[in-house]
């Protein structure tokens, strides 16, 4: 059986101005990969931005998910907030319903929900974020089947998500460098980036054909991962997801969105 991967972005970051026929380096993604995060306006972006993404996304016959962050502009969603668990629930829900709107005045729908930055990094061990975050989409999903949450493997908000009845949906990242443990390198250490596009490609078909990937201290760790992530704002990102596209095909591997 060959192996099945899901290439995934997060788009609607500001690195492009997503006027009609325009082609920028966040937009060149979608060419890409197989499903698109859009930034919900609380981190990044706004209700034209996520409106033209969609329209994007659903040209391509590529998925649109939910990049749920924290209500942090000034900071691109990038630093922890204790935010009280029922203030972050609503504003998760606030910008789940918020997609689901707007994706569906646009021919697409929202088919999961990935937390951004800071949040993502804090539901892989902040329980009562993590328990708010998956109430947030079981709310925001109304009547309709609750949406798949993406997360690190071994995160608590996958397991909460599994009890809750949802879909956990594990993830991997081409261009972020690990630590021994599985989590990744904060952005503010040495060797949190990965940009040598052999490099990323080498790594992602690790991650993908063998489940795995080397940690910066040398240590392998396994990586169960559905979906690999590139970041639209690394270095060289729209050359790095066209050669782990590349590679991945050749490599006779399924990619397409796990939605």
């Amino acid at each position: 059986m060959h192996a099945r991967i899901d290439l995934n972005c997060d788009l609607g970051e500001g690195l492009d101005d997503w006027e009609p026929g325009v082609v920028g380096p966040e937009s060149a993604l979608l060419d890409a990969v197989t499903s698109a995060n859009v930034a919900c306006s609380f981190h990044a972006g706004d209700e034209r931005v996520m409106a033209a993404v969609c329209r994007a996304a659903v040209a391509r016959g590529v998925a649109v998910g939910a990049q749920v962050s924290y209500r942090d502009r000034e900071h691109f969603g990038r630093r922890f907030l204790d935010v009280p668990p029922d203030v972050l629930r609503a504003d998760v829900e606030e910008q789940v319903r918020l997609l689901r709107r707007i994706a569906r005045e646009c021919g697409a729908r929202v088919a999961y929900v990935k937390p951004h930055g800071a949040l993502y990094n804090a539901v892989v061990s902040h329980e009562s974020q993590a328990r708010a975050v998956v109430d947030a989409v079981v709310g925001a999903s109304g009547d309709d089947e609750p949406l798949p949450v993406v997360g690190l493997p071994g995160a608590v908000v996958l397991g909460v998500a599994r009890d809750r009845g949802l879909r956990a949906v594990t993830e991997a990242f081409a261009d972020r460098g690990y630590r021994s443990d599985g989590t990744l390198v904060p952005r503010a250490e040495a060797g949190a980036l990965v940009v040598d596009p052999d490099e990323v490609v080498a790594r992602v078909l690790g991650m993908v054909l063998r489940r795995e990937v080397v940690a910066v201290d040398g240590t392998v760790v396994p990586v169960p991962a559905e979906s690999v992530c590139v970041h639209s704002d690394t270095p060289g990102a729209t050359v790095l997801a066209a050669a782990v596209r590349t590679a991945l095909d050749g490599a006779g591997v399924r990619v397409g969105s796990f939605a």
